[in-house]
């Protein structure tokens, strides 16, 4: 599998920003995919994971840092997971990363995630 993530940049806080990853290699809507952030310093954290379930449903676990900004959503037509991010606060900067787990359901542990992608800067200004 590999993934590539891609959206970041710089914006003032209260603005917004929608981070791609697209997959290759397998269909992401047979596995868990997920969004993790690292800021300089500190460890990689989870940001929000989605699985789907059936044709239409989707399962989403946002961490509570971002449960009401943050929104997570695929597009099984182009293998293609999203991150909408609205309100970015200054705490929101980081690397964030796309990742994909064989586990059955949505899960916010680093070491369920077996394939990352290289990450993109996002850079909230206060």
């Amino acid at each position: 599998v590999q993934l590539q993530a891609s959206g970041g940049g710089l914006v003032q806080a209260g603005g917004s920003l929608r981070l791609s990853c697209a997959a290759s290699g397998r269909t992401f809507s047979n596995y868990v995919m997920g969004w993790f952030r690292q800021a300089p310093g500190k460890e990689r954290e989870f940001v929000a994971s989605i699985r789907r379930s059936g044709l239409s449903t989707y399962y989403t676990y946002y961490a509570d840092a971002v449960k009401g900004r943050f929104t997570i959503s695929g597009d099984n037509e182009k293998n293609t997971v999203y991150l909408q991010m609205n309100n970015l606060k200054p705490d929101d900067t980081a690397v964030y990363y796309c990742a994909c787990s064989g586990k059955s359901w949505v899960t916010r542990q680093t070491s369920d995630y077996n394939y990352w992608g290289q990450g993109t800067q996002v850079t909230v200004s206060s």
